[in-house]
């Protein structure tokens, strides 16, 4: 049997009980303390035996020992330690790129909590070395769902219940590519959509939100109605917003629509602008959309979330929506509400 096809016999094997480590992983670990418990394939006995717990001190001989085993095959991680590993491998995003033994929903793990705390620090402190590095792990994302734009599903299934700003852009994001997937699935299976196009609506849907962070939090935390004034505050996200994306560098006309249209309504009952009709682009009504269903369905100090399949049906009969979008989420809630 040829090494390569040796190395998958073993990892089909144990798969449902272990990761098998390669060497872009390994090269992540501490060199002398890797961060969880390792397992050696011993093919004698043809089975998993620990080699190293989590944080144990590795002599020379033993970390030249383990980069021959991981260059073999034969280091495995349990995953009984699946969040441990979803937490190193979210702060090195582009090793999901690499590791072939994770199952879709694990991923789907891993860029969660990756993209939120991306989201997080970023808010907190909006300026251009942040933002770049929420940039590069929203690329990992969109090379990810560019290679099979399918992949979104097991990511849909994951939205936080909690409202913070981190928590809904993420949701938003989310949600909006998987809305606008389905709406151009033709095209994504005949490699019709521009991979350039899909960064920048990336980041327009995770950003749309932008000048929230500019926004006291004590007011977004405040467990009764605004006042007109702190009402008015709010408003003006969406400009502030706008304003922001030219310090960042980051004026690219999908990414301006989404931050500065999300609040307008086909039937002119939004804001800042009252625009109207087709006055109000795709990007802006799919981002308007989103953010919307996101809002309602997630927990706010102010009030309890509505349950999903009422959040979309009442999307659906609002007339400040896009029909087309809100049928295509409608269908996607309901479909994942089905019992499996």
């Amino acid at each position: 049997m040829a090494a390569a096809d040796k190395k998958a016999s073993i990892a089909d094997a144990l798969d449902e009980q272990y990761y098998q480590i390669n060497l872009d992983i390994l090269e992540s670990f501490s060199k002398y303390r890797p961060p969880l418990n390792l397992y050696r394939f011993k093919e004698d006995v043809a089975r998993v035996l620990p080699y190293c717990k989590a944080g144990e001190r590795l002599s020379n001989e033993q970390v030249e020992q383990l980069a021959q085993l991981v260059d073999e095959g034969l280091v495995f991680v349990s995953r009984e330690d699946h969040p441990v590993y979803v937490k190193h491998i979210s702060y090195q995003l582009d090793l999901v790129l690499v590791d072939k033994n994770l199952h879709e929903t694990e991923i789907a793990d891993i860029f969660t909590q990756a993209l939120t705390r991306r989201l997080g620090e970023f808010f907190s402190q909006p300026v251009p070395l942040v933002f770049g590095k929420l940039w590069t792990d929203m690329m990992v994302l969109t090379e990810y769902l560019y290679a099979d734009a399918n992949r979104i599903r097991a990511l849909s299934r994951r939205l936080h219940q909690t409202h913070t700003l981190a928590n809904h852009s993420f949701n938003s994001g989310i949600m909006g590519l998987a809305v606008h997937i389905k709406q151009q699935s033709k095209q994504y299976e005949a490699g019709e959509v521009k991979r350039k196009f899909l960064d920048h609506l990336t980041a327009g849907l995770f950003l749309h939100d932008l000048g929230m962070s500019k926004i006291p939090p004590f007011m977004l935390e405040k467990d009764k109605a605004l006042t007109a004034e702190d009402r008015g505050k709010v408003q003006r996200h969406t400009q502030v917003g706008y304003e922001m994306l030219a310090k960042l560098d980051l004026r690219f006309p999908e990414v301006e629509e989404c931050v500065t249209d999300h609040h307008e309504r086909i039937n002119g009952s939004g804001y800042p602008q009252k625009k109207q009709g087709q006055a109000i682009g795709p990007l802006g009504r799919l981002c308007g959309l989103v953010d919307s269903y996101c809002a309602m369905t997630t927990k706010h100090p102010y009030g309890e979330p509505v349950e999903p399949a009422k959040a979309v049906a009442q999307l659906a009969q609002d007339q400040g929506y896009d029909q087309e979008l809100s049928r295509i989420l409608q269908a996607m809630v309901m479909l994942q509400s089905k019992p499996k």
